[in-house]
């Protein structure tokens, strides 16, 4: 690490090249010469060398990503996987971690709040104030840029830039998926879209990292390159049915399914394939939100103590009426009309 006074060593020009979106909508990217700017409080100037190409950028630069709240506006600094040196502190920065001559990342997330439920929770990644790298606020595709001190990355001394760049998103996008999955090691995970930016990624973590047996799934042209990453089996997706593909899957996870699928493309095909690749209990990750959805079938024998000793306890208690078997039919017609009120329980005597 390098000290405060490294700083005076770091020639820093008046204007910088930055790569604009020049017209929002459509795929179009301009070279412009931005002023470079100060570094305010809490923050650091970093010298850009190198900066990931995401499809997340396309979806922004295109205005296609339709969960985004507003368009993108034209002369938009894209990007987010930005890595480069500390060439100056801002005000406030000086006793920080970060030190001028630092290597550091810019992430998806250029800013995260701290002090907002997620951020307690050690889920900055949908702070509710976040602040977007290359969507209204400055991204990496460009040789300068602002960054809060204590949210850059430290980048290890064994990695070269250029492969540290992808990790700032595809990378840990995807180890963070596969950590959601809470598949064990040794259990089959399926890995949807596993031959593109992420699903390569996520096909080593897994394989090589967690000691997952992967799955891949992808067009037939990226069978050497899913292997290559270290995926046990692979399927070509063109050369299947929703329901063949299904089966397939089941034969080579043993009859049963995989332990996890993650969905690493953009498909509604692939998100409505992959619930047919579960086994009981099997968790789908859709990777690009934090929402969790567990389904649950009746309980276990367990449960079915433990509730009915709640009752017995009187925690809880049915709202019924008993009704006669003869009554039967008429039961299920107040059912079908949506008139039943809590539970009717016959007497079978």
């Amino acid at each position: 690490m390098a000290s405060a006074d490294t700083q005076q060593k770091f020639d820093i020009p008046k204007k910088y090249r930055a790569c604009v979106y020049d017209k929002p909508g459509s795929i179009s990217t301009k070279i412009e010469e931005l002023e470079t700017p100060e570094p305010g409080a809490g923050e650091v100037l970093v010298r850009l060398t190198h900066s990931g190409v995401c499809h997340s950028d396309m979806g922004i630069m295109e205005n296609t990503w339709r969960g985004l709240p507003y368009p993108t506006q034209a002369g938009q600094v894209g990007g987010h996987e930005g890595v480069g040196i500390v060439h100056k502190l801002g005000p406030g920065s000086e006793a920080g971690r970060v030190k001028v001559g630092d290597r550091v990342g810019i992430k998806w997330i250029a800013y995260a709040c701290g002090s907002c439920p997620p951020c307690h929770r050690q889920q900055d990644g949908v702070c509710f104030n976040q602040k977007i790298s290359g969507y209204y606020y400055p991204g990496t595709f460009q040789q300068y840029a602002l960054a809060p001190a204590n949210y850059v990355t430290p980048i290890p001394e064994a990695l070269t830039s250029e492969d540290a760049a992808p990790m700032l998103c595809a990378g840990v996008t995807t180890y963070s998926a596969l950590r959601k999955s809470d598949a064990k090691s040794g259990e089959w995970v399926v890995i949807a879209g596993a031959g593109g930016g992420l699903g390569h990624l996520a096909t080593q973590i897994g394989s090589r990292g967690m000691a997952y047996r992967i799955l891949g799934i992808d067009h037939g042209s990226k069978e050497d390159l899913v292997k290559k990453c270290g995926a046990e089996a692979f399927l070509d997706v063109t050369k299947f049915d929703d329901k063949s593909i299904a089966e397939e899957v089941k034969k080579i996870t043993g009859g049963y399914g995989a332990a996890a699928v993650i969905v690493c493309t953009a498909s509604n095909k692939a998100y409505a394939q992959a619930l047919d690749f579960l086994r009981f209990g099997g968790t789908l990750v859709c990777v690009a939100n934090e929402h969790v959805i567990k389904g649950s079938a009746v309980g276990n024998q367990r449960e079915a103590l433990e509730v009915l000793d709640m009752a017995a306890r009187g925690i809880i208690k049915t709202h019924l009426r008993v009704e006669k078997m003869e009554k039967l039919t008429e039961v299920f017609q107040e059912m079908s009309e949506g008139k039943m009120q809590g539970r009717v329980v016959l007497d079978l005597q």
